[in-house]
């Protein structure tokens, strides 16, 4: 280990026991559920030592591999197991599922201990550790959210208002107009809508026409999406860096904290009023990871929108999509796509987007 370059970029895509590039291995799907990690495996004939006997040597890997996913969960980037206490209860037959869990049970600046067992799928144990793990390196992960439309369902709110201003001015605003350039920035759509040649002080009028409607009618009534609040708190649980990155004003970003009781969630917040181009340009976004302290390749965006993934990607960030509000086709360019932040735990959302 003396050797280790702890400093480079490292994959797991080979591990024996997760990696999904490994023709042999276990090619575990570890998940965390905030409090735990768990996993599930059903040993074949490769696998065992005596006759239909799992081999003990798969067992403590499972064990270790468990532990190993609940330490970076806790914001641990690189750990080695340094000690291990394991208990074989019960034989554990091949070609039975196996249930996998562990978690972090003691934490201190160098080191942390953790429990892991292993079950039948009727609650027999078959094995239970005890585990030492040095910490080598703290995650440098950030997780930098976009607001509309992933935190917040606010899409209806925001239409109706563009539509309204608009409409005063004699000029359609269309579900199609509003889907193209939702999560850019009011002075981008102003243009395309309006025209190049509109006057700046109109565009300023527009905007805070617009956004105060958006802001009387969201008031008391915002919903957060699906997932969200719960994986926005198992990052911060986990200690990992978060920001907030939004083509909105700042007021409405003040306000929909508020509204949703996140305020505390977010290491920086970072607004369209802060640089000179609309996504998809990536201006934000590399604010945003200067203002986290965070280099833009540790950086993952959760977003909606074909302008926020392209704005990620030309930031050289990994971007989530999550599509609330366009057609996955559409988000076609991400890293990882869901229909739903319900269906993406911790793990996922750091080790496999």
């Amino acid at each position: 280990m003396k050797n280790a370059n702890l400093d480079v970029e490292y994959s797991t895509n080979m591990c024996f026991a997760c990696g999904e590039d490994n023709p042999i291995g276990l090619k575990l799907k570890p998940t965390y559920n905030g409090e735990e990690v768990r996993a599930d495996f059903t040993p074949g004939e490769l696998h065992q030592g005596w006759d239909n006997v799992t081999h003990g040597g798969i067992l403590y890997t499972l064990l270790d591999e468990i532990t190993a996913y609940a330490i970076l969960c806790q914001g641990i980037d690189f750990g080695v197991t340094a000690k291990s206490e394991v208990r074989f209860k019960h034989i554990a037959p091949t070609n039975e599922p196996i249930q996998i869990s562990g978690r972090v049970t003691k934490a201190t600046k160098r080191l942390m201990e953790t429990s892991g067992v292993l079950k039948l799928r009727d609650g027999t144990i078959i094995a239970e550790a005890n585990s030492l793990f040095y910490i080598w390196r703290q995650s440098q992960k950030t997780i930098l959210w976009d607001m509309d439309g992933v935190i917040i369902d606010s899409a209806s709110y925001h239409f109706d208002a563009w539509k309204d201003t608009f409409a005063k001015r004699g000029k359609d605003f269309t579900p199609e107009n509003f889907n193209k350039f939702f999560g850019t920035r009011g002075d981008f759509i102003i243009r395309n809508i309006m025209g190049s040649n509109t006057s700046e002080r109109e565009i300023d009028s527009m905007i805070a026409e617009k956004e105060d409607l958006f802001r009387k009618h969201i008031t008391g009534k915002a919903k957060a999406c699906p997932g969200a609040i719960e994986l926005l708190t198992t990052v911060k649980k986990g200690n990992f860096k978060q920001g907030l990155v939004s083509s909105a004003p700042r007021e409405n970003v003040d306000l929909i904290l508020k509204e949703l009781d996140i305020e505390d969630f977010f290491n920086c917040i970072t607004t369209g009023a802060e640089v000179r181009e609309s996504k998809p340009s990536p201006d934000i976004f590399t604010l945003a990871a200067d203002k986290c302290g965070a280099k833009p390749r540790h950086c993952i965006v959760v977003e909606d929108s074909p302008f926020g993934i392209d704005a990620a990607r030309k930031a050289g960030m990994k971007c989530m999509a999550v599509s609330t509000t366009h057609d996955e086709k559409e988000l076609s360019q991400a890293n990882r796509r869901t229909s739903s932040l319900e269906e993406i735990d911790l793990i996922t959302l750091i080790q496999r987007t």
